[in-house]
């Protein structure tokens, strides 16, 4: 790759824009399988592959991190509990839930951490900001109004169809609530850990997914049916090929999801990431309605409209606020590794 092209803002944006949907499709479409409930077992995989990657990568002399360590990893194994949870929610959100409708729910997580910054790390919000929470909020009620109404007018109000279709969708958004608290919790964790340990970006990628192998496969193995039956039904041999390829491209795209995410704001700024985290958020429930059969309706349309422009204004009033912050401190050396955890935390929210 030649000097001029790897230091371009436009390949490390569409690269972090196509891995971002790589990853939600390949996980909708491993989930979305009539009785897929291995959802431990796909966590453990895509770990799995993430460390053969990154370890492959390092030996080939590509990048570089830390060495194992077991004092390190005591320290940062309750951030990898945390992330357990905030995937693992995800991936039940997912399931039960259409891509659009995840993507939208998904911002409520900005809300919750921008306030946990409030309270953990002395932030501030801004009334712009709380503009787009409010955005954020009517975006997830339409959503889950317009889903409602999909299921009530495809059954009939009397239905016992109707009702499963309800039921279906109340557990999604309860998986999608718990998600949206494990994943702020995850991030100002890691965000706090990270300035004790002074961990890089590559290091946290690796104890992340090393740490959680052990942990995912005691679960996957001691709380989920592997009966021969449940391997048939989870894995049926018509569609046993694609599932598998799928949950090693999903394990692959996380991959490319943090290192794409480190370009990016190595090539542009924290604050360009940050609007490309929220213009991303569009075509991630497109790519739901292109795929998947995600319901088109005025509803789904409007909300995927409306939490579109709660992510602009949110990333805009992050710009008004770094702009200002520039100005009253303008000769302020900013931390490296704050702006490592910033961007991250800017990641997830995305």
């Amino acid at each position: 790759m030649s000097k001029d092209l790897s230091s371009s803002p436009i390949l490390p944006v569409i690269s972090y824009c196509a891995s971002s949907i790589l990853m939600t499709v390949t996980n909708k479409y491993v989930l979305s399988g009539l009785d897929f409930n291995l959802n431990f077992l796909l966590l453990a995989t895509q770990s799995i592959i993430c460390v053969l990657a990154i370890q492959t990568c390092k030996s080939a002399g590509w990048i570089n991190f830390r060495d194992f360590n077991s004092g390190e990893a005591k320290k940062w194994f309750p951030i990898s509990l945390l992330l357990i949870g905030m995937i693992y929610t995800s991936t039940k959100a997912l399931q039960f839930l259409s891509i659009p409708v995840y993507t939208i729910f998904k911002n409520l997580t900005i809300i919750l951490i921008a306030y946990g910054e409030v309270l953990w790390f002395g932030g501030s919000v801004t009334g712009m900001a709380l503009l787009s929470f409010g955005l954020m909020v009517v975006s997830s009620v339409v959503a889950a109004w317009a889903d409602i109404q999909h299921a009530m007018a495809s059954y009939g109000t009397a239905s016992e169809r109707t009702n499963d279709a309800i039921s279906t969708l109340n557990a999604g958004y309860i998986w999608m609530m718990l998600n949206c608290f494990c994943t702020a919790t995850y991030v100002l964790g890691m965000r706090k850990r990270i300035k004790l340990t002074n961990f890089k970006d590559f290091d946290t990628m690796y104890y992340n997914n090393l740490l959680t192998i052990p942990v995912l496969a005691v679960c996957t193995l001691f709380l989920e049916d592997w009966s021969a039956h449940n391997i048939a039904r989870n894995f049926p041999p018509s569609h046993r090929i694609p599932i598998l390829t799928a949950m090693v491209f999903s394990g692959l795209s996380s991959l490319f999801i943090s290192y794409t995410s480190a370009w990016c704001v190595r090539v542009t700024t924290s604050t360009t990431y940050s609007m490309v985290g929220a213009l991303n958020k569009l075509p991630i429930a497109v790519s739901g309605l292109v795929f998947f059969d995600a319901p088109v309706t005025f509803g789904s349309v409007s909300a995927i409209a409306i939490g579109f422009v709660s992510g602009i204004v949110y990333a805009w009033a992050k710009v008004l606020q770094n702009a200002k912050r520039d100005t009253v401190l303008p000769l302020t050396r900013p931390n490296m590794q704050s702006a490592s955890a910033k961007s991250m935390s800017e990641g997830l929210k995305g």
